[in-house]
């Protein structure tokens, strides 16, 4: 009997592809080049085309489905070649495509080859008008079973027109709501002179996207009235909280609007169903690989909670998920937080021991993947997620599908998401549609790992983990955010944000080993480290935290917690900041090192009580006087405060700071308080990105506010 590495040599050769290292029974192909008729047990057609590969990644999934249900004990891998695959529908795996530990079922790039599974449609047939734009009619479009507000041009995004076409309009007025009617909010504004003009083409399919402090609402035009200066929105902003208002200065655009269309632009008309692109210098119809989205979801993994039969044992290797859609709802769309309600490429439910491994996932409307209830022991490692419409990973919550109904939601003990791993990951480029999209979100969710990853240009938060504001329980605890590279994080378009953002009752959660820089809110708040609203008992130990706005440690209020062996360096405003008052011990602050050039405090915002401990530090002002909350010298804070008794103002002695080398010399006065040494370049990926590498530079999307 011939061995599988044997029997692969041998068909290989005779048949003349080169073939993967192991190929059985068990394997299925899929090619572009395939036929769904055929048996999918050959990597590439026969030299008489009677057998072949699958097209279709659909029916190989049918034909592992049968498989298992033969020989359940069985692995099976479908290996996809390279090329693009585009879905009619969404994939859903259930129950009955599980694997099991032992005998997993993969999917799985074919070698070194990178197949596209794409959510998207090639669009061809274009017409170039005298002024040089390309037109093309699209049936589905015109009779409503298709809309999009994403384009992608040889693998660029492309964004709808916009006013203004740089920078922000701003709210001249605010007004109250239209209505108290529940659910509403505000709904209308004054705006100056003509920035909305309701003869705009289309005026209905016009959407205004308007900043509050922490989010961003996307609202359809119901009516302009010129004379005033007012708009009033189709729905509001969902609340009638400060938070979710439009007060006057705040900031604004219009998008969608036909008679704006600039180079590297698209407008589509839903009702006549013409599309219109306005090429690039050097883009042409015969040479422009053009992608409009279609699916919101591409791979849905999703069991049946309610009857304990959950999809588990599937592995997805190496595959490229690419152009997810998003339209905007009639009602528009506002979000109290971190967008959480969008839907995701890849969307999980009632699902255990699934895998996403060296997979990428770009060109998306939403996040780039969702775990939601019953989810448990699932890992995405090795991956990509980059030009992201939303967020990265979701852990929580899966959004909305017609597989994520009542009937089938886990119940109990079985309703809880977690032991989710995200690592070794790229994930970048985020909040292209949706600004307030964070780059790992974690909510009602427990024991999950967020470590090594690169996580980097954000508009709001890098990672947030937990959902209950203030001393509830809460189900977000022993959560690990380690060893993560986060970077280019707010970048001024909103407020109250920070690299790490945690919340809530949180016994167990540590956030160590990372290192955050470049966090730049447009107001208020950008912080490295944030323990927001009731955050306790988190540790947040061996970080290096530098260049950002407001402070590199910033708690509002929570309790106990440990913010110690801390490199933290020149935050603009000031250096640490303490929000409110309680009557336990806030947090506990002791061997870091504080650094800082500028003319800004050490301590800002409320320093008035003592339910805080701070000893064991170094403070180090380049130089200049370190002064405390009162103007007190060191000696006088000890005295008057009984605060950093240990502590010392010493230079601590870096490496080389001039070349952003943060570590401390052998000799640096930190260690002899206590200080342990660690590598801040421990931090990030430990291996390369693959699929992403030639991905060509995603455009921001959303003019910054400088």
């Amino acid at each position: 009997m011939l061995k599988r590495p044997v029997l692969a040599l041998f068909i290989a050769g005779l048949l003349g592809w080169a073939a993967p290292p192991y190929v059985s029974a068990e394997d299925f192909f899929v090619a572009t080049d395939g036929n769904d008729a055929w048996s999918g047990k050959l990597a590439a057609p026969n030299a008489d085309r009677t057998d072949g590969p699958f097209a279709t990644v659909a029916r190989a999934q049918q034909a592992a489905r049968e498989w298992k249900k033969q020989r359940p004990d069985a692995a099976v891998t479908v290996a996809i070649r390279g090329g693009f695959h585009p879905l009619d529908a969404t994939l859903v795996f259930g129950a009955e495509d599980s694997g099991s530990e032992n005998a997993p079922v993969v999917y799985q790039a074919y070698g070194d080859e990178r197949p596209v599974l794409s959510g998207g449609r090639v669009i061809t047939g274009w017409q170039v008008d005298d002024q040089g734009r390309w037109h093309v009619a699209l049936d589905a479009v015109k009779n409503g079973s298709w809309n999009f507000a994403q384009l992608f041009v040889n693998g660029q995004r492309r964004f709808r027109p916009r006013l203004p076409k740089t920078g922000f309009y701003q709210v001249a007025e605010q007004l109250p709501p239209s209505t108290e009617e529940a659910g509403r909010g505000h709904d209308r504004f004054r705006f100056s002179g003509e920035e909305l003009n309701p003869r705009w083409h289309n005026l209905d399919d016009v959407e205004v996207i308007v900043f509050h402090q922490w989010s961003a609402s996307r609202l359809r035009i119901e009516s302009i009235n010129p004379a005033d200066h007012t708009v009033l929105f189709r729905w509001g902003t969902g609340f009638n909280t400060y938070w979710a208002s439009m007060p006057t200065g705040h900031r604004w655009f219009a998008e969608n609007v036909k008679e704006a269309l600039s180079p590297g632009e698209f407008y589509l008309d839903r009702k006549s169903g013409e599309l219109i692109y306005h090429p690039k210098p050097g883009e042409t119809p015969e040479s422009a690989q053009v992608i409009a989205p279609r699916l919101e979801t591409l791979l849905a993994v999703v069991g049946r909670g309610d009857t304990r039969q959950w999809a588990q044992h599937i592995h997805f290797r190496g595959l490229t998920l690419a152009h997810t859609n998003w339209v905007c709802p009639d009602k528009g769309q506002a979000f109290p937080q971190a967008d959480i309600g969008l839907n995701a490429a890849v969307t999980l439910f009632s699902a255990r021991h699934i895998v996403l491994d060296g997979c990428a996932v770009i060109h998306t409307g939403g996040y780039a993947a969702a775990f939601g209830e019953g989810c448990r022991d699932c890992r995405v490692e090795n991956c990509e997620l980059a030009d992201l419409g939303g967020g990265g990973v979701k852990i929580g919550h899966a959004g909305a599908g017609s597989w994520n109904d009542a009937s089938r939601v886990p119940t109990g003990e079985d309703a809880a998401t977690s032991h989710i791993t995200v690592r070794n990951c790229t994930i970048a480029h985020g909040g292209r549609l949706h600004p307030a999209s964070v780059g790992v979100w974690i909510g009602h969710s427990p024991f999950n790992v967020i470590e090594h990853n690169d996580i980097y240009d954000f508009y709001y938060t890098g990672v947030s983990v937990g959902w209950t504001w203030g001393y509830a329980e809460s189900k977000a605890h022993h959560n690990r955010v380690d060893y993560n590279h986060i970077y280019n994080i707010g970048q001024c378009v909103l407020s109250d944000m920070g690299g790490v953002y945690t919340l809530g009752v949180s016994p167990g959660t540590t956030v160590n080993h990372n290192k955050i820089h470049d966090v730049h809110a447009f107001s208020y708040g950008g912080w490295g480290l944030y323990t927001d609203e009731g955050s306790t008992n988190i540790e947040m130990a061996y970080n290096l935290v530098y260049d950002t706005k407001t402070g590199s440690f910033h708690q509002h209020y929570g309790r106990e917690n440990r913010i110690h062996n801390n490199i933290l360096v020149n935050s603009l405003e000031h250096q640490i900041q303490r929000t409110r008052t309680e009557e336990h011990i806030s947090f506990f602050f002791e061997r870091n090192v504080v650094f800082w050039e500028n003319d800004s405090p050490l301590l800002g915002s409320n320093w008035k009580d003592n339910n805080f401990r701070m000893d064991y530090n170094v403070y180090w002002h380049a130089g200049k006087p370190v002064v405390f909350p009162g103007d007190l010298t060191l000696e006088q804070w000890r005295e008057q405060r009984q605060q950093d008794l240990h502590s010392v103002i010493a230079d601590p002695k870096f490496r080389n700071p001039a070349e952003g080398d943060w570590r401390l010399q052998p000799d640096s006065p930190a260690f002899s308080l206590g200080f342990q040494d660690f590598d801040p370049n421990e931090a990030g990926r430990t291996t390369p990105a693959k699929l992403t590498t030639d991905l060509p530079p995603v455009p921001p999307g959303i003019h910054k506010g400088e």
